[in-house]
């Protein structure tokens, strides 16, 4: 929610990056990875907690004039059907990159694997990202970093594309839940770093899941 997404100690080197140093955007790092056995009362806990932070001063990327009349932010629906097992292709021999940013900060990453899944009766591919200064930091060793952009870009969703985090997983599945997709702080303000989605990493369906664009009205 990076996660809060997400980079970043690869934010954090800043113009105050995405939240700085963990995930994409600072988070408490799950260091327990678990399948839920209820996955509606999973995305709702995620959603519930997510809005949590956004009111909480000292985790919020909202500005004092949006948080103080904040209620909550704006999501689809909760649909399991976008909870999707995927194929987790491990890419060994990535040579690392530079990501550009929301402003002049550039992110060193390494594409970590790709995943494949289908879904809307397609085949897609996406990549997904691990930052070699991140991966430092104690609780973020095993995090992945997967920003996205699909067709509700520029209508029901913010235009740049929305993040979410993944963890490495033991074998070569892994599982994606679209409901947990998030903006960049940069959505809700200017003063925070955020890397942009790789082209490669565009999807062409609707991903009716996740945060939809925030309205500063």
């Amino acid at each position: 929610m990076y996660r809060f997404t997400v980079f970043i100690l690869l934010a954090i080197f800043v113009v105050v990056g995405c939240k700085e140093a963990k995930k994409y955007h600072d988070e408490k790092p799950n260091l327990v990875a678990k399948a839920p056995t209820d996955k509606i009362a999973d995305i709702l806990a995620h959603q519930q907690k997510l809005n949590e932070e956004f009111r909480d001063p000292e985790e919020s990327p909202l500005p004092d004039r949006f948080r103080k009349d904040f209620n909550g932010l704006d999501f689809f629906a909760p649909d399991t059907n976008y909870v999707i097992e995927a194929d987790f292709i491990r890419t060994p021999d990535a040579v690392p990159f530079m990501m550009p940013t929301t402003t002049d900060r550039q992110s060193e990453e390494v594409v970590y694997a790709k995943i494949r899944f289908e879904l809307h009766g397609k085949t897609f591919e996406l990549e997904v990202y691990q930052n070699a200064d991140l991966i430092k930091e104690k609780g973020y060793e095993d995090y992945l970093f997967l920003p996205f952009t699909d067709l509700t870009n520029g209508e029901e969703t913010y235009g740049g594309g929305r993040y979410m985090d993944l963890r490495i997983p033991n074998g070569n599945r892994i599982t994606i839940d679209f409901n947990k997709a998030y903006n960049p702080y940069c959505v809700y303000n200017k003063k925070y770093s955020c890397p942009l989605v790789p082209a490669v990493n565009h999807l062409d369906t609707r991903i009716l899941a996740g945060v939809k664009d925030f309205d500063k009205k």
